[in-house]
């Protein structure tokens, strides 16, 4: 398997596809393989880069707290070790604050970012919810806890469709059998980076091109944090899709995939 040293951990991670390198970085709860739908689109024109975060996975699950500063790092010496001066990066929601961070502390290593359903800071609420999701995993059975993240990510809208809830279903049926769960521990690490990230005042330093995209219904990262990372970041896009959750790149695949693929070509 895959792995490399960097910033004290072993990181494990994946390549698919040929062409200019993109850096991606998933969320909190989340491994690199949820990229899987998103790069079957992306390889043949990119270079995919997936890796497991510090806290979850086949990565190094050291005692946290961790910051989205030090988790920035860690992707920095990814692409050392892999010999990458330069690289198009997208980050969903956890990964999104990764990556703010990695153009903040790290500029000549990014060409351009995606960010999705991101923040730059957190407020009472925000903090309150990234605590309960700690609080879930350590009060509730895996198919309970997929429930209640199923309920904070996806849209009114997608609950709606009778197929999806088939989906949903599965997915919750699914949990428990998960080989490699995420200890707790290791929830609690990323949860404190994404409470504590706060780049409010050093957005500005973000002089690549910017995407940033997320869902007008979304109700754990709400609107209003994405349009406040977009006004802070000079040369940012602002997109956000009507009807849509926090997993608008699974509610609208079929527009967010080529989407993607186009903006990153384009920059």
């Amino acid at each position: 398997m895959p792995y490399i040293h960097t910033n004290g951990i072993k990181m494990f991670y994946q390549e698919q596809g040929v062409g200019n390198p993109v850096l991606l970085i998933m969320g909190i709860t989340a491994t690199g393989s949820v990229w899987e739908k998103h790069v079957a689109c992306w390889k043949d024109n990119f270079r995919c880069i997936m890796a497991d975060n510090r806290g979850i996975g086949l990565s190094d699950i050291p005692a946290g707290p961790y910051t989205s500063a030090q988790m920035a790092d860690d992707y920095a010496g990814l692409l050392d070790a892999l010999q990458i001066e330069k690289v198009k990066v997208v980050g969903c929601s956890m990964g999104s604050i990764i990556a703010q961070q990695l153009a903040i502390r790290h500029p000549a290593k990014v060409q351009s970012c995606v960010l999705m359903c991101p923040w730059a800071r957190c407020d009472a609420m925000a903090k309150a919810i990234f605590q309960n999701i700690v609080n879930c995993k350590a009060g509730l059975k895996p198919g309970e806890f997929s429930l209640y993240i199923q309920l904070l990510i996806f849209s009114k809208l997608y609950w709606d469709d009778p197929q999806n809830i088939a989906t949903l279903e599965n997915d919750r049926a699914q949990a428990p059998l998960e080989s490699n769960p995420q200890p707790l521990h290791g929830l609690q690490s990323q949860a404190a980076a994404c409470k504590s990230h706060n780049v409010m005042e050093e957005l500005f330093k973000i002089q690549q091109p910017a995407l940033v995209i997320g869902g007008r219904e979304d109700i754990f990262t709400p609107r209003w944090m994405a349009e406040e990372v977009a006004e802070r970041i000079p040369n940012a896009t602002l997109h956000l899709y009507e009807g849509c959750g926090h997993a608008f790149h699974w509610e609208a695949i079929g527009d967010f995939n080529p989407r993607i693929k186009t903006w990153l070509s384009e920059h």
